[in-house]
């Protein structure tokens, strides 16, 4: 007999493969956000302090590449678009708006954001590397939340400005 945790889960590994499928399919074929953004995702670009873009499959995607950071690999410097980007993508689910995403963070800023996400209710689904032999050291944060768009994305916004990267 599975566990109410274990089930819950397991929905959220397969909401996770379908959102993320959706949004490497947004990458491929993206448009700006003009003046035919919604007023949702509006507000929620006010309330994370940066544009987004509309993706196909209604995913609405911001791209942070981390160009704060000077990144080395055995000496050579890493490319912000390349291994640095932090993103986030937010769809619609009934009444509901779920966000996922991959910060990138230095390893000084993997605790303050963490706490921060926790109390805005956005858990932290992964926290590993994706670099080896960096200098400095580079942890990237996957995410997860659903609930209200701007109210997700003030809390993301609160998280955020704990780094550099704003």
């Amino acid at each position: 007999m599975r566990s109410v945790h274990t089930q819950k889960i397991s929905d959220w590994t397969v909401l996770a493969y379908l959102f993320i499928a959706l949004v490497q399919a947004g990458t491929r074929a993206q448009t700006n956000s003009g003046p035919g953004a919604s007023a949702e995702w509006k507000q929620v670009e006010t309330a994370l302090g940066r544009a987004g873009k509309l993706q196909p499959g209604d995913v609405y995607k911001f791209g942070m590449p981390r160009t704060d950071m000077q990144v080395t690999v055995d000496g050579t410097l890493i490319s912000a678009p390349l291994a640095l980007g932090s993103w986030l993508a937010f769809k619609r689910m009934g009444g509901q708006v779920m966000v996922m995403g991959d910060l990138v963070l230095s390893e000084g800023e993997v605790e303050p954001v963490m706490l921060k996400l926790q109390q805005g209710g956005i858990e932290q689904t992964a926290l590993h590397n994706h670099l080896l032999h960096e200098s400095p050291r580079v942890m990237y944060m996957h995410i997860a939340a659903r609930g209200n768009a701007v109210q997700l994305a003030t809390a993301l916004h609160d998280a955020l400005a704990l780094t550099r990267a704003v």
